[in-house]
């Protein structure tokens, strides 16, 4: 989904800086012009920025930016397997602008920002070096934006174990990794850069502005290019998205999702956006429908998405409670978003109660209308082996086919 189709692009006027400046030190030659998957690193980054904005200033370094100035040529790599390149100057309708960055990262964000029409709403600020950000990522910190917020910015949960170098091991449930794109109200962002201060990326610098930020889904996906070795990641998940694959070669993708049944006698036992009245439910975040979340990991695991718990944690508030079949239908418009098509899933549960057979006409059109796309459910017993077999808990399995 485009911020277009989110916001409308045509009602708001939203710009975004691309930031390219950099000399690559840690890489050992600017890795924004490295060849990726048939085009080079930064024209992923730019034709997603594009198709996001009415306009794109890219900034580049001092002997980069007339190679850049000369015509669409410049931003294009040799013949692509995978898609056809990005063109500069004009990108399906965007302004494309190239201009002359800093000696360092908030400099360069500066010069871009001087080169943003003074009527733009709302500035997105991207780095080139990350080239999977999916048009899903610039919708949703834009639409946030748009929604009242000051500045909105992607983040990720912190899945390693993080340790101060003096205090020891810090709390990772409240740790979160930031990415890019980053959007801001185009005025409060000018006036904290007007202060001239540094920072390593600007939900810093709007903050001490005295500005609210606000964190949305990051894409475990859209990785930083630092090494040599993040280009062969980034190419293998690139070519796993491209809509040209081969006619009649699917991907597929399998989710699993396990619940044990809650102490609590107030729990609706939900599965498949199916109540069952009478029943024990399952212990859960949200309304802890295994069937739905198994769903969820199945397409947006294929996809290169992530898993449910990267785009509804289980530490946010926000999903306390909430109905899975209304996750289910996000995590498909982010798939669809993509550029993948669900062509089915299939369920797999395990329990020794409640009978699934009288209720799987209905469980199964549930999760199809949310999927979009058909979904199937059968049941299985797990013949008194293990935890499942006691009755302590029920899980799924589901597979899931993408095109």
């Amino acid at each position: 989904m485009s911020v277009t189709q989110c916001v409308g692009r045509d009602n708001i006027s939203v710009w975004t800086v691309l930031v390219a400046a950099g000399e690559g030190r840690r890489f050992g030659a600017p890795k924004q012009l490295q060849p990726l998957a048939g085009r080079r690193v930064i024209d992923w980054a730019l034709e997603a920025a594009a198709a996001a904005s009415h306009g794109v200033v890219v900034v580049a370094a001092a002997d980069q930016v007339q190679t850049l100035r000369d015509g669409p040529a410049a931003l294009t790599a040799s013949a692509d397997p995978v898609a056809a390149p990005p063109s500069a100057g004009s990108q399906g309708g965007t302004t494309v602008v190239v201009t002359t960055g800093g000696s360092t990262r908030s400099e360069s964000v500066r010069a871009g920002i001087a080169e943003v029409p003074e009527d733009t709403e709302v500035i997105v600020i991207h780095d080139a070096a990350r080239p999977l950000a999916g048009g899903a990522l610039f919708t949703a910190v834009t639409a946030a934006v748009v929604s009242g917020a000051d500045g909105a910015v992607p983040a990720i949960p912190v899945t390693d174990t993080i340790r101060h170098t003096e205090n020891g091991s810090l709390d990772r449930s409240q740790l979160r990794a930031v990415q890019t794109p980053q959007a801001f109200r185009a005025d409060l962002l000018r006036r904290a850069h007007a202060s001239g201060d540094e920072a390593t990326d600007d939900a810093s610098l709007v903050e001490a502005a005295g500005g609210k930020v606000r964190l949305v889904a990051g894409e475990p996906d859209n990785l930083k290019i630092t090494t040599p070795g993040d280009l062969h990641v980034a190419e293998s998940l690139l070519v796993a998205r491209a809509p040209d694959r081969p006619a009649g070669v699917p991907l597929v993708g399998i989710g699993f999702d396990v619940h044990r049944f809650s102490d609590d006698p107030q729990r609706d036992l939900v599965l498949g956006g199916v109540l069952f009245e009478g029943e024990r439910g399952l212990d859960g975040h949200s309304d802890a429908d295994a069937v739905a979340h198994a769903c969820c990991d199945a397409i947006l695991g294929v996809a290169g998405l992530g898993d449910i718990g990267t785009l509804f944690p289980d530490d946010d508030e926000r999903w306390r409670g909430a109905d899975s079949l209304a996750l289910l239908a996000e995590a498909a418009a982010q798939v669809r978003g993509a550029g993948r098509r669900i062509g089915n899933i299939d369920c797999t549960v395990v329990a020794e109660r409640p009978k699934l057979a009288p209720r799987r006409a209905e469980m199964q059109a549930r999760l199809s209308e949310a999927a979009g796309a058909p979904v199937t459910v059968g049941g299985n017993r797990a013949e008194s082996l293990g935890a499942l077999g006691r009755g302590e808990g029920i899980a799924c399995w589901a597979v899931a086919v993408l095109f």
